[in-house]
């Protein structure tokens, strides 16, 4: 059976203002299978959201093959859901009329589509909520609203690009083990991009380093760590440190090298 996922010598190049070609990823290879969860982390700017837009369809690559589920990407594949940085609540639309937009989209009844969407409010812990508005919300509960939007889709494909980077210490430990446990059983396998190297490995069963720009896969980590998880408790563990350690050996060379070339570019 085809891996879920699959990149094959990817490279991705871009015009730039000034008339060159600005490479954001080259000869990137890896694959995720199915119900698998796989970090990606590397230095700023090294091209890690690049690597979503290949697989999400969004952006073609310039050499090289990206396959789902056996199938080249030519267009958006079906069954792929996204979350951003930013989230995408509708602000004129209540926390269940945006949850329900998807489903409506995809040709739901009004009615089957609020069914469903209810449910994912509740599991997303937003029951008694579903008539508010993202301007009433908290930063953490916006969060659940994008995350019920992006699971009420069923995806077979999760690709998520620094979700709760904008989130407190606190809330962002909550959103992981609500992340976690919404995943747990959904057989969706799923791409996080990062550049927390403790939230990677706490959510991930394998975390891939990527180099500096123009990026291209370093090293690849298998994450032992038994699930289920819950991510404050398993960062205690001995075993979660010396991982750590050793995926960190690999990554500081990169994240060095990274802030080298930012600085001959600035002098």
């Amino acid at each position: 059976m085809a891996e879920l996922i699959e990149l094959r010598g990817a490279t991705k190049r871009f015009p730039t203002g000034s008339g060159g070609v600005h490479t954001a990823v080259r000869d990137l290879t890896m694959t995720v299978d199915r119900g698998e969860f796989v970090a990606v982390v590397g230095p700023t700017g090294c091209g890690k959201s690049t690597t979503l837009s290949l697989v999400s369809g969004l952006e073609p690559p310039s050499e090289g093959e990206v396959l789902v589920g056996g199938q080249h990407v030519t267009g958006i594949p079906e069954g792929v859901g996204y979350m951003f940085q930013n989230d995408a609540v509708l602000p004129w639309r209540s926390v269940l009329d945006n949850v329900a937009a998807g489903p409506r989209y995809r040709g739901e009844s009004k009615a089957a589509a609020r069914s469903k969407a209810r449910d994912w409010v509740q599991r997303v812990g937003l029951g008694g909520f579903e008539d508010y508005y993202p301007h009433q919300l908290s930063g953490g509960m916006r969060k659940r609203v994008a995350m019920a939007q992006t699971l009420v889709n069923e995806p077979s494909i999760l690709l998520m690009d620094e979700p709760f980077s904008a989130l407190d210490v606190q809330t962002r430990a909550l959103m992981q083990d609500e992340l976690l446990r919404l995943w747990s059983g959904t057989g969706a396998g799923v791409v996080f991009v990062t550049h927390d190297l403790e939230e990677a490995i706490a959510l991930a069963d394998k975390v891939v380093v990527m180099t500096s720009s123009p990026a291209t896969v370093k090293a690849t980590f298998t994450v032992g760590l038994d699930r289920p998880r819950t991510v404050e408790e398993v960062r205690l563990t001995s075993q979660f440190l010396e991982i750590y350690r050793e995926i960190w050996d690999s990554l500081r060379e990169e994240v060095e090298k990274a802030r080298e070339q930012g600085a001959t570019r600035v002098a």
